[in-house]
This record gives structure tokens, C-alpha cells and sequence, in this order.
């Protein structure tokens, strides 16, 4: 558009300048022996093939400088975007007419780099943590093959013994377990998308037969376990992911709740809204933390042992899970409290 109303204000101006010329000689007397009067008369006499080459000559000179002028720019955009793949780090520059351009790119690069630095921290978390279960597995296996050995090589030994070395076998055989199945919960959440087969399911039952079950996980502890559950509040939903949610929540709040203290779960039904609390007593999850703990592979205990943090997948799949029923997750932690908060529709079907 820059070249076209060059040429156009070119041309307007060739022929403004010719009609002056045209009425500075006519107002002028000239003579014959006069070399400028001739060359006049010859432009006059000759004015169609002056005036082309003029015209043309000029067309040619602001096109080709506009066209050098865009094949510049090109040439300074692909070197920004080659330099954008080889060089991210380094922030792009151009020229002052590309800054808007130059400014997109730095947003693309942005872009970029915080994506590749959170999966390069993904990655890392879940190499690590695949490297800590499979180490873990190993104290389990051991003590579980040693216990059954003893009892197999000393068939004299005492009742209680006996009882005690199958009580450490059984205890280990199930921890065994439960690191399987983590690295059971790794390969799903990684090579398959979480699909809901909904029905109509009374919310107020689940919870309280969810918190029945887990009561000999509380004795453990000394732990206790307050409901306070709205009664008839039934919402349409894939009833076992749903519930492996808030066995994921309530697991992760016994695992990080001070001895001897209490859970809370509540269930209030609010207008169309089914919302879910579950409170514990606990050191306070820092911000930088707090902002981080649906993050895939993410664990507050950064120590090697998995005993209480697992691996770092459940509020990862809670997450994903609630979000596909169209409702939402939050956390809080403030004063050694720490509230995850679930918000359900309660009458949507989710496909």
C-alpha cells in the first residue's frame, strides 16, 4: 500500500511540475536563439515520449526500493525465527518498523521456554521418582523373601514367632503393592486419556462409605474422622473415578495430618452446586508449594522415601478427574490447616 501511494504521489507530482512548467513559459517571452526556449518547444512537440520514460523511471526506482526495502524485512523475520529455534534464550531485536513483530516472537519464545523448562521438570520428577520406587522396591521384596524363608527353614519355631514373622511379611507384601500399583498409576496417566461412563449416584452415600472404610487407616494414627454430609444429594457421574478422588484426598490428608488429631468432610448442596471440603491438621503447605501439588509427579515430601508422599500422581489425577465432570478443585493452607475444596454440578451429565 506504501508503494502505491508512492508512485501515486510520484506521478501527481511529475504532472503538477510539467502544468508549471507550461505557465512559467507562457508568461515568459522567448526567443528563438534562446537554448532553453528550444529544448522547451522539443518537450512540448515530444511530451508523450518525455513524459513515459519519467513516469516509468520513477515507478521503477520506488518499486524496486519498496520491494528491497520487504525482502529485507523477510530476510530480518526468518533470521528472528531461525535464531528463535537454535538461540531460544536470547530475547529477539529488530529493526523499529518489526518491533510489533519482534515483540510477538518474544511472547512465542516465552512461550516456548517455560514449556520446555516444565517438561523438563516433569520429566525429571518422574525419572527420579521411577528411579526411587524401583530402589524401593527392593527393601519389601527382600524382607518379604527372608521372612518366608525363616519360617520355611525353621519349621520348630514358636507359634508367636511365626505369627509375628507372617504379620512382617503380610505388612511388606502389601507395601510391595502399593509401589506397583504407583508405577501402575505412572503408565496409565501417561499413555492413556481418562474417559467417564456416567450414572446417577447419591454423593451423600459415597462419602460416608468412603470414610467407613477408611477407618483402620485413622486407627493407625490415632486419627478421627468428622462428617458433616448433606443428606439426598445425588449428582449424575462416573461413580468409581469420583471415587477414586476423595480416596485420593482423604489418603493424602491422613498422610500428611498431625497424630492424634481430625479430618473434617463436609457436603453442602448450594444452589446447583454440590461443594465437598476435606480439612486436616498439618504443617502449612507453603505458597510456592501450595500452587505446584496438582502438578503431575509433584510431592511435598521431597525426601527419597515414598511412604507418604507416593507418587506424587493422586491430586494430579484428582484433578483431571473433577475437571472432566466440569467442576473444579482448589487448595488452601493457612495456620497449620489445609482445606482441599471440591465443587460438583449437580445436575449435568458429563459424555
Amino acid at each position: 500500500m506504501r508503494c502505491i501511494v508512492a508512485e501515486i504521489i510520484y506521478m501527481a507530482a511529475v504532472l503538477v511540475f510539467l502544468i508549471m512548467c507550461r505557465e512559467l513559459c507562457n508568461s515568459v517571452i522567448w526567443y528563438w536563439e534562446d537554448p532553453m526556449y528550444r529544448l522547451l518547444k522539443f518537450v512540448e512537440y515530444n511530451a508523450a515520449y518525455v513524459i513515459a520514460p519519467i513516469m516509468l523511471l520513477g515507478w521503477a526506482v520506488i518499486s524496486y526500493r519498496f520491494n528491497i526495502k520487504m525482502l529485507c524485512q523477510l530476510d530480518e523475520v526468518a533470521g528472528a525465527a531461525e535464531k528463535l529455534v537454535s538461540q531460544p534464550e536470547e530475547p529477539i531485536v529488530l529493526s523499529e518498523e518489526l518491533a510489533d513483530i519482534g515483540n510477538q516472537l518474544n511472547i512465542v519464545r516465552e512461550k516456548g521456554l517455560n514449556n520446555a523448562r516444565a517438561a523438563k521438570e516433569a520429566e525429571q520428577r518422574k525419572n527420579d521418582l521411577v528411579v526411587y520406587l524401583a530402589h524401593d522396591l527392593k527393601t519389601p521384596l527382600t524382607s518379604v523373601i527372608g521372612y518366608l524363608s525363616l519360617l520355611r527353614d525353621e519349621p520348630e519355631i514358636s507359634l508367636e514367632t511365626r505369627e509375628k514373622y507372617e504379620s512382617i511379611a503380610l505388612e511388606k507384601a502389601e507395601r510391595l503393592e502399593e509401589l506397583i500399583n504407583e508405577f501402575f498409576d505412572i503408565t496409565r496417566f501417561n499413555l492413556s486419556n481418562i474417559s467417564l461412563e456416567t450414572e446417577e449416584t447419591n454423593l451423600s452415600m459415597m462419602l460416608h462409605q468412603i470414610c467407613n472404610e477408611f477407618i483402620p487407616i485413622l486407627r493407625e494414627k490415632n486419627l478421627r474422622i468428622k462428617e458433616d454430609i448433606d443428606e439426598g444429594v445425588n449428582i449424575v457421574c462416573d461413580r468409581d473415578k469420583l471415587e477414586r478422588v476423595f480416596d485420593n484426598l482423604l489418603r493424602n490428608a491422613v498422610n500428611y495430618c498431625y497424630v492424634n488429631s481430625e479430618i473434617n468432610i463436609s457436603l453442602k448442596s448450594q444452589n446447583e452446586y454440590a461443594v465437598i471440603k476435606i480439612i486436616n491438621t498439618g504443617k502449612t503447605i507453603p505458597p510456592e508449594k501450595l500452587g505446584r501439588v496438582f502438578e503431575q509427579f509433584f510431592r511435598l515430601d521431597s525426601s527419597r522415601s515414598t511412604k507418604t508422599g507416593g507418587a506424587g500422581l493422586g491430586l494430579a489425577i484428582a484433578k483431571e478427574i473433577v475437571e472432566l465432570h466440569k467442576g473444579s478443585i482448589t487448595a488452601e493452607s493457612n495456620d497449620e490447616f489445609t482445606c482441599f475444596t471440591v465443587k460438583l454440578k449437580k445436575s449435568v451429565r458429563n459424555n
